[in-house]
């Protein structure tokens, strides 16, 4: 077959639409996939097809995005028509004339009506959904029981993230760790659970590696470069271990906290990147812990100034966090308490149409 056309909403991609498109081109020589999505939809179209294009590198599959606010009705003709009439534009859009298609690949009921409206073959892939046993409306209403048919890239939009924040010395690795191994030990979808490292710890180890002999940190001369970097980088392990984890990832600091650690060395609040998305912020309190000297942190008067400047800094930027105090038992089972609430609340998707 010379031209496959496939169309789906893809809200989100999941495992039976990446069977589909694989299947389409595996028999065609040039496969369009039209993304129709609707602006009442909660997906960002661009988000969607981001995804597609990373799940789907073959050169000779093509990704048509589209907006259609058409209602959907299956015995209306006119329905189809206008339906039809947006796929088409798309169509066009990419090829520069009205392309001919050969064949349409569906794994929905409607599929020989869609290709008799292009004057092509109807090619049927698994609608009984006997090979991935899943669906868009499926995966809408329970992310975390269909987690095993989404690609990485979906896995990271949908990942919380939780981020465990606080001054020097308060223990924000080591209950970070004790986070992410109690959702790792609940199995099933959480067993991947992972913990994100605190990369700014490294990149004070490698500045000063490379200073030389007898250097130490009070050698770095800082500037705004690096912490932006810092955030960068931080970010990118983030969404790394997100692509692969699980529905929660706990993060050992983030781009917020970076942006007052840059106040406390120049002076100024820190950007935050435009990509940091985070949903819920556990903050270690200093009191009752003992400040300890790893030779890497400033000393207990600073600690204490942090202490307040990440409490304040939250509160005015009104995000979502809670303060774990007493012993570590205690924090944790805090933690956990506050996690479970923020997944409770489940996914939102606004309807499609």
């Amino acid at each position: 077959m010379t031209h496959g056309l496939v169309i789906g909403k893809f809200y989100p991609p999941h495992a039976g639409h990446h069977h589909l498109i694989d299947t389409a081109a595996a028999a065609c020589d040039r496969l369009s996939v039209v993304v129709a999505a609707s602006p009442v939809e909660s997906v960002p179209l661009a988000d969607r097809v981001a995804w597609l294009r990373e799940t789907h590198p073959q050169p000779h599959v093509h990704f048509v995005p589209v907006l259609d606010d058409v209602e959907v009705d299956y015995d209306d003709q006119d329905v189809w028509r206008r339906h039809v009439e947006i796929f088409r534009h798309g169509l066009r859009l990419l090829w520069g004339d009205e392309p001919g298609i050969d064949a349409v690949f569906s794994s929905e009921a409607y599929g020989k009506e869609l290709a008799r409206w292009f004057g092509a073959v109807a090619h049927d892939v698994d609608e009984p959904r006997g090979t991935f046993p899943v669906s868009g409306t499926a995966v809408r209403a329970d992310p975390v029981a269909h987690w095993h048919f989404l690609a990485p890239p979906v896995r990271a939009a949908l990942a919380r993230r939780v981020v465990v924040v606080g001054a020097e010395s308060t223990g924000t690795t080591t209950l970070a760790r004790a986070l992410a191994a109690h959702y790792a030990g609940l199995g099933g979808p959480y067993a991947a659970t992972r913990w994100v490292p605190e990369y700014g710890r490294t990149y004070c180890e490698e500045r000063v590696g490379g200073l030389g002999p007898g250097a130490w940190l009070d050698d770095i001369e800082w500037t705004p470069a690096d912490f932006a970097l810092i955030a960068e980088r931080q970010l990118d392990w983030e969404d790394a271990a997100a692509r692969v984890g699980s529905p929660v990832l706990i993060c050992d600091t983030d781009a917020f906290a970076t942006a007052l650690w840059r106040e406390r060395y120049l002076g100024e609040l820190g950007r935050i990147p435009a990509r940091a998305r985070h949903d819920l912020w556990i903050l270690t309190d200093h009191e009752g812990v003992p400040f300890e000297q790893d030779g890497w942190r400033d000393g207990e008067s600073v600690r204490v100034r942090m202490a307040g400047r990440f409490r304040a800094e939250l509160d005015r930027r009104r995000l979502p966090y809670v303060m774990v105090t007493g012993p570590h038992e205690r924090r944790l089972a805090a933690a956990v308490t506050a996690v479970d609430r923020l997944l409770a609340r489940g996914w939102t998707f606004a309807p499609p149409l």
